[in-house]
């Protein structure tokens, strides 16, 4: 593949989103293993020409992060965020080559276009096209991420080495058929692990079924209360039981069982409590490991950013939506505290119905109103003093 920085030259500010989302597409960072580096290599070469700082983060082997930023250093930055790792393809044969961007029908199809290359594609042309304004204001940080799909891995490598630029607002680009969302469900997904005693399967009176002592514990997990009304936007938590193993042979009493459960909670509600109380539920009959922390994120509908972050996208598609949420997790988990729960809006051009399926696709004209609707976000956040 031809390097993107061997095309670019004086033309970098016209570079299309459409090109650069095919061109990202076409790096395979199916994780695991991911293989981001070179994705995002090809994103900081094309920063760094327009002037950006810009700074790669290895994350391992193949692996890395991507810290951009544009301004003056008036003020907080406006921040983006987006990550180049894809869930596998699955075990479906595509009707269009995964890492091509094979575009028909006004449809752009590949694994990442909607999950989310094609967000990271659009605020990275965005801010190029703003290069001027942004050498000339407060600017915008980009922080792109590796391993967000296996729970925001590159996300709190991030912030534990430290972001030198903190936002002072956040656009999380992940699928949304641009409509603005005001934050998203947490996820607390936890292994629930039983013990007992084997022994032969003519003789089970000898031994302690694990499997058996599961069956009562999931019975339990089935009936939880969280004990809290719904949330006005987010509605009620979730608690799902997604998988279980246990046993090794037909003939033994299993001395083991594990079950898999994903928890889906709502603002307000602290993780140390619910395990606290999954604990206390369970007592003897189990012990919980956690898999995944990422804690709900929401910002107030009537925050003036958001409002403004509203207007915009009126302005671009004519539509108007009641901010509302979405239950998938977002690296804003891990972003929104660590900067003292900046306003976040999450907003990509994505189809979010079609993230992780077979023959994912990101419409054409959404991506380029994604462009579109950032630029003027850029624009707002760098001309204005209604930055609040």
């Amino acid at each position: 593949m031809q390097p993107i920085s061997d095309k670019l030259g004086e033309q970098q500010h016209n570079m299309d989103v459409i090109e650069l989302t095919r061109r990202l597409v076409q790096f395979d960072t199916v994780n695991p293993p991911g293989n981001e580096r070179a994705c995002a290599l090809e994103l900081q070469t094309l920063l760094a020409a327009a002037g950006f700082e810009t700074s790669l983060t290895d994350m391992g082997e193949g692996r890395a992060n991507l810290f951009a930023y544009l301004g003056d250093g008036s003020g907080a930055p406006l921040g983006f965020t987006g990550h180049l790792d894809t869930v596998p393809l699955g075990a479906q044969d595509w009707q269009h080559d995964p890492f091509v961007g094979i575009i028909e029908d006004g449809r752009l199809y590949g694994r990442g276009t909607t999950d989310m290359k094609g967000g990271v594609a659009a605020f990275v042309i965005a801010s190029l096209k703003q290069a001027d304004i942004l050498r000339n204001g407060p600017g915008v940080v980009l922080l792109i991420t590796a391993g967000e799909e296996t729970g925001s891995d590159g996300a709190k490598a991030m912030v534990a080495q430290g972001v030198p630029h903190i936002p002072g607002a956040l656009v999380v680009a992940e699928p949304t058929s641009n409509r603005p969302l005001a934050g998203h469900k947490g996820a607390l997904w936890l292994r629930v692990i039983t013990e007992g005693k084997t022994a032969h399967g003519s003789m089970p009176e000898q031994g302690v079924n694990a499997v058996v002592i599961a069956s009562r514990v999931i019975q339990k997990l089935v009936a939880f209360d969280f004990q809290i009304p719904p949330h006005a936007d987010m509605g009620a938590p979730t608690l799902n039981i997604g998988t279980i193993s246990g046993g090794l042979n037909l003939n033994s009493v299993p001395d083991r069982a594990e079950i898999g459960v994903d928890i889906r909670s709502v603002s307000g509600q602290k993780h140390e409590d619910l395990r606290t109380a999954l604990t206390d539920l369970l007592g003897a009959d189990a012990r919980i490991e956690p898999i995944i922390d990422l804690p709900p994120v929401w910002t107030d509908p009537d925050h003036p950013w958001l409002g403004q972050v509203c207007e915009t996208v009126a302005k671009v598609t004519g539509d108007t939506h009641t901010l509302g949420c979405v239950s998938y997790f977002t690296d804003a988990s891990i972003f929104t505290p660590a900067f003292d729960t900046l306003p976040t809006v999450v907003l990509g051009p994505g189809e979010p119905t079609v993230a992780h399926m077979t023959d994912e696709y990101c419409e054409v004209k959404k991506l380029q109103d994604s462009v579109e609707i950032y630029a003027a976000l850029i624009r707002r956040w760098n001309t204005s003093d209604t930055r609040s």
